[in-house]
């Protein structure tokens, strides 16, 4: 699968190592503030005929406008940057236009996934059993942009309702998630730590591979719950 990078920062190189892993070919690199021979600094620049699939991976500012391009070339995407609204209005019309699919999620660890999962379900238990509050804290390193992050985002409306969340921005941390449900008499916490964004980067390759074939718009859920039922990649809108 020949594949481009859009942004070429820590996430850019880690998804490049993990999709070399898997045998696939990067032909093209976006980041308009790497000052290296062969790295374009707009999507505009590349030649996409042949290209399968685009990781983008930048800032929000950026992020809506590379996915709407890449879906008007015919290119897949696997878009992981957070911060930005994906249900605009002229997102979903390039999104019905194209032929080819994204998957947006704000997270792709696939432990991550899992996770949100179990804490969907505590959260529903302890609604029912009641007298127990949640709440959510983060930590990321201190050049992370957005805070919360997408995935306490995401884990907020796992739990549902009103949730309190706590941000950290400091140090070199990849990404700390606490969900807890404090009681009068106890209190459970949920915790997802993670190690590196090796984890990351290899949920985006296999979301990759997943997309291929299919058109519209999909969460990472959806490449997991297959994954972990262990289905072959299918073709066709989904």
């Amino acid at each position: 699968m020949k594949y481009a990078l859009i942004g070429y920062g820590r996430m850019g190189r880690a998804i490049e190592a993990a999709a070399e892993v898997r045998g696939h070919a990067c032909v093209a690199v976006v980041d308009p503030t790497v000052n290296r021979k062969g790295v374009h600094r707009t999507v505009d620049a590349v030649r996409w005929r042949g290209v399968a699939v685009a990781f983008e991976f930048t800032r929000p500012a950026a992020a809506r406008e590379h996915v709407i391009a890449l879906l008007s070339r015919g290119v897949a995407v696997v878009c992981g940057t957070t911060g930005w609204d994906a249900s605009d209005r002229e997102l979903r019309r390039a999104v019905s236009a194209s032929k080819v699919g994204a998957v947006i999620a704000p997270n792709f660890s696939i432990g991550m996934c899992l996770f949100g999962t179990a804490v969907a379900e505590a959260s529903r238990r302890f609604r029912a059993a009641g007298g127990y509050d949640p709440w959510i804290a983060e930590w990321h390193h201190r050049a992370k942009a957005d805070a919360p992050s997408g995935t306490a985002l995401r884990l907020a409306t796992l739990v549902g309702g009103d949730v309190p969340i706590a941000a950290v921005r400091a140090g070199h941390e990849p990404g700390r998630h606490l969900v807890g449900f404090d009681g009068l008499n106890d209190a459970v916490t949920f915790e997802h730590v993670a190690r590196g964004r090796g984890g990351f980067a290899m949920g985006a390759v296999l979301a990759a591979e997943w997309v291929q074939g299919r058109r519209g718009v999909h969460g990472f859920d959806e490449v997991v719950k297959d994954l972990t039922r262990g289905a072959r990649r299918r073709g066709g809108t989904r």
